[in-house]
C-alpha cells in the first residue's frame, strides 16, 4: 500500500481541510504502516505557482502548513512529509509525461475551465498543465492509493490514462513503468461547506473570513463564527431527509456529525425539534474541544523554523530516494540517456 497525496500551502488551513483530508492522512499513515507500506504527503508548492502568488508568502505558508499537519497528528516518523520544490523529480517526470498527455484530455478538465473562466488565453501554461504535474506526483512513487474528493476524481482518471498510454507505448506488458493508482475515498470524507452559503464549498480563497473556521482560530473566534453562521428559522428535523432542501442546516449538522464521529441521524435524534439557538452553542463547544488542542500544538510549532525545515529536508531526502527508480525507468523507456 503506497499512499500519496498533496495539499496546497496557500491560504490558512481550515475546518474543511481538516475534516475532508488532513485527519484522514493520519489514519492512512497508520494503515500504510500496518501493511508495511508508505504514506507520502507533500506540500504542493510547485502547483501553487500556476496562479499569481507572493513568493515570500508562499514560503511562509509552506512552513505553516507543515506545522498544521504535524499539529493534526501527521507523524514525520511514520509518513514522508516534504515539499515538491525539494524533489526535482516531480517537475522532471511532468515534462516526460507531457509527450504522452493529450491536449484534448486537458481541455476537458473541469477545474481548468472553472479556474480559467472566460480568459483562457490569459492563463499560465502551468495552470493548463497542472493535471500532468498531478499525474507525475502520484506515478513517481508507484502510488496504489490516492485520497481524492469529488473535485479531484477527474484528475486521477487522467493520471491513470497517462500511465496506461505510457505503458502501452513505451513498456512491455510484463514490465510496466507505472502503476495505475486507485482512488481512495475514506468513509469519513466530509464535504464541508461555507458558513455563509451552504451551496459553496468552504474555501481558503473566500473573501469573508467568517465563511470558514481556520485551524488557527482561537476558541472565542470559533464560537463567534458558529454563532453568526447562516441558518434558517426552522427547527431541526428528526432525521436527515428533513435537511434535503436546507443547505445551511445540513452543513452545520454535518460538521457536528463529522466532529463527533456520529451519523447525521444520530445527531438529529439528540437535537431534532430544537432550534439553532440551542444547537449552535453545542456545535461551538464541540468544535473548540476538537480543534483547540490542534491550535495549541500549532502555536508551539509554527515559529520553530529549524524544526520545520528539518522535517521538510528529511522528508525530501526520503522522497528523492523513493522516486529515483521510477524516474530512471521513465527516462530509459523513452530512450533518453542521462549523465
Amino acid at each position: 500500500m503506497i499512499v500519496v497525496s498533496g495539499i496546497q500551502p496557500t491560504g490558512k488551513p481550515h475546518l474543511g481541510n481538516y475534516l475532508g483530508a488532513i485527519r484522514n492522512y493520519v489514519k492512512l499513515q497508520d494503515e500504510a504502516e500496518a501493511q508495511d507500506g508508505k504514506c507520502l504527503i507533500f506540500l504542493a508548492d510547485l502547483h501553487a505557482i500556476s496562479m499569481p502568488h507572493d513568493p515570500a508568502q508562499l514560503h511562509a505558508s509552506t512552513l505553516e502548513m507543515v506545522a498544521t499537519l504535524v499539529a493534526c497528528g501527521l507523524d514525520p516518523a511514520k509518513s514522508v512529509l516534504f515539499n515538491q520544490a525539494q524533489v526535482p523529480a516531480h517537475a522532471e517526470l511532468q515534462w516526460l509525461l507531457m509527450g504522452t498527455a493529450r491536449m484534448g484530455w486537458l481541455n476537458r478538465m473541469t477545474q481548468w475551465k472553472d479556474k480559467a473562466g472566460k480568459n483562457r488565453e490569459g492563463q499560465s501554461v502551468a495552470l493548463f498543465g497542472y493535471p500532468v504535474l498531478q499525474a507525475a506526483d502520484v506515478l513517481l512513487y508507484q502510488a496504489t492509493h490516492v485520497p481524492v474528493g469529488e473535485d479531484q476524481k477527474q484528475h486521477l482518471e487522467l493520471a491513470r490514462d497517462i500511465a496506461q498510454k505510457f505503458n502501452n507505448d513505451f513498456a512491455s506488458d510484463d514490465a510496466p513503468v507505472f502503476t495505475l493508482p486507485d482512488p481512495y475515498i475514506p468513509e469519513e470524507a466530509a464535504r464541508i461547506m461555507s458558513l455563509r452559503d451552504g451551496a459553496r464549498k468552504m474555501s481558503k480563497s473566500e473573501p469573508s473570513d467568517m465563511s470558514r473556521v481556520n485551524l488557527t482560530d482561537d476558541a472565542e473566534t470559533m464560537a463567534e463564527k458558529v454563532k453568526k453562521a447562516k441558518t434558517d428559522p426552522e427547527v431541526l428535523p428528526s432525521e436527515g431527509a428533513g435537511l434535503a432542501e436546507r443547505p445551511e442546516a445540513r452543513n452545520l449538522v454535518g460538521i457536528y456529525a463529522a466532529l463527533a464521529g456520529q451519523s447525521v441521524n444520530e445527531v438529529l435524534r439528540q437535537y431534532g425539534g430544537q432550534g439553532f439557538g440551542a444547537f449552535k452553542p453545542a456545535l461551538a463547544d464541540l468544535l473548540v474541544s476538537v480543534l483547540g488542542p490542534i491550535r495549541d500544538r500549532f502555536v508551539e510549532l509554527k515559529d520553530d523554523r529549524e524544526a520545520l525545515d528539518a522535517i521538510l529536508a528529511r522528508g525530501a531526502a526520503q522522497a528523492r530516494e523513493f522516486s529515483r527508480p521510477t524516474l530512471d525507468a521513465a527516462y530509459s523507456a523513452l530512450g533518453l540517456v542521462r549523465g
